[in-house]
């Protein structure tokens, strides 16, 4: 058979390929872009954009069921339509991945390829009968959720945040295994929704990866709108019980027994079917595709973004590799991942913003520190709102004046993180934040008057 050529291979239409297609296009690169499941990948189809809509619909209920807090009265108690919200979620997702692509359709030099790609050299890829061979291939294949071997597992029927955008119907009680990010998300969602939940982390706290004191004030939160957590699990299996789940989670504890049971344990990436061995590309232990500052592989002339080469598992990093590459690639530009900044976040309600470093790892460090803190209790917009759990941190070294991290959980906290991310990106002093005058009232304006407040980190 003979191959057809390409300038460039993409595998995998994320966030990452289509944005570096269009870009290669407009450049008159001829290219071939492969998906063989959905284009637009988990951010459009099972992750950010579909949960976060439905994350405003939960919203939604929470704030009607508070309506009598503001002064409002309602007619009757606030009812969920669980089909009508899978509807408007299913359409958001729609529309983005309609828009997407009609987008990749309109590039004059880019023929989209639907099947499975697999390298059979370092410079070819067969995708079902076709052969496609090209100097330049890029990785952009994702990641799935992870299924640990758990005892009973796989004698029970399951959900992943994948399979949870196909339920129809409302949980009478969710499980969720599982106590950080996509689990916390749709543990209060579904709380909301009018199911009863009940989160197992074998940690000993949520959200592992923040401070203690950022993993309590989340506890609270989940704890204050009736959420059953159970930290320390060391024993977790599960049973069917008749037409519900039984999981156990400790020893000498009754199980938990639910009607719906969500693994929420990681992520894996999806390269154990890409015959990477073929091409000579290494991975590390967990799978993911080793890369150098500037996203190449260890055979020349491939690279590899987003959540498969394991340096971030974020919509917005995925695009900060594509910008990577394509700075190398066409612009002249040596921009670096090591150039990043960490930067999430988790959207429970109130949501957590985070960049930089935690105060844990400002002390493991050994720098000398400072910190500043403020309860959402003590900022005017979080109490006119009726919004205020919560509270917001900002680190700082203490002998060069630089921002090291911050942590906003509270209303908008998303979004106000921003003041202190932006600011570290131009290596701003932290007096530059102590001196800027923000918007009254604003849960963002405190943050300078924090600035003026910081005392040493102990």
């Amino acid at each position: 058979m003979t191959a057809k050529t390409f300038d460039a291979i993409i595998i995998g239409a994320g966030q990452a390929g289509p944005s570096l297609a269009g870009r290669l296009n407009a450049a008159g690169m001829n290219v071939a872009l492969i998906e063989r499941k959905l284009i637009g990948g988990t951010c459009v189809n099972t992750g950010c954009m579909p949960t976060k809509t439905m994350v405003a619909s939960a919203y939604a209920a929470h704030l009607a069921r508070r309506a009598a807090d503001y002064g409002v009265t309602l007619g009757g108690p606030v009812g969920v339509n669980f089909k009508a919200i899978k509807a408007r979620k299913d359409k958001v997702t729609i529309d983005a991945r309609t828009g997407l692509e009609t987008w990749i359709a309109g590039m004059d030099k880019c023929t989209l390829y639907h099947g499975h790609a697999r390298f059979e050299s370092a410079n070819t890829v067969r995708v079902g009968d076709d052969l496609l061979t090209a100097e330049k291939i890029f990785l952009n294949t994702g990641g799935r959720a992870s299924v640990p071997a758990l005892p009973g597992i796989h004698d029970i029927d399951y959900l992943t945040n994948s399979s949870m955008m196909d339920l129809d119907v409302l949980p009478r009680h969710l499980i969720v295994v599982g106590g950080s990010y996509i689990s916390l998300e749709f543990a209060q969602m579904f709380r909301r929704f009018g199911s009863e939940v009940t989160v197992i982390e074998k940690s000993p706290r949520l959200t592992g990866r923040e401070d203690e004191d950022v993993s309590a004030a989340i506890l609270s939160i989940l704890e204050n709108e009736g959420i059953s957590v159970h930290t320390g699990a060391d024993d977790i299996a599960f049973a069917k019980q008749g037409k519900d789940i039984a999981v156990t989670f400790s020893a000498g504890k009754p199980p938990a027994v639910g009607s719906h049971v969500l693994l929420a344990l990681g992520r894996t990436p999806n390269t154990d079917d890409l015959g990477l061995d073929r091409a000579g590309v290494e991975v590390d232990k967990r799978g993911f595709v080793t890369v150098d500052d500037q996203l190449r592989t260890s055979v020349p002339g491939i690279w590899a973004m987003g959540d498969c080469n394991g340096k971030g598992a974020f919509t917005h990093t995925s695009y900060n590799d594509y910008e990577i590459v394509a700075a190398n690639l066409l612009d002249n530009d040596p921009r670096k991942v090591s150039d990043r900044i960490e930067a999430y976040a988790l959207y429970i309600d109130p949501p957590l913003g985070r960049c930089g470093m935690t105060e844990a790892a400002v002390k493991k460090s050994g720098r000398r520190a400072l910190v500043g803190q403020r309860p959402m209790t003590r900022v005017g917009r979080a109490v006119e709102k009726g919004e205020t759990q919560g509270f917001m941190k900002i680190l700082v070294d203490a002998d060069t004046r630089e921002i090291l991290g911050c942590s906003v959980l509270g209303p908008g906290g998303d979004e106000a993180v921003h003041c202190v991310l932006d600011l570290m990106y131009a290596k701003a002093p932290v007096d530059t934040l102590a001196r800027a005058v923000h918007i009254h009232p604003n849960v963002s304006e405190l943050l300078p008057t924090i600035a003026q407040e910081l005392k040493p980190l102990v």
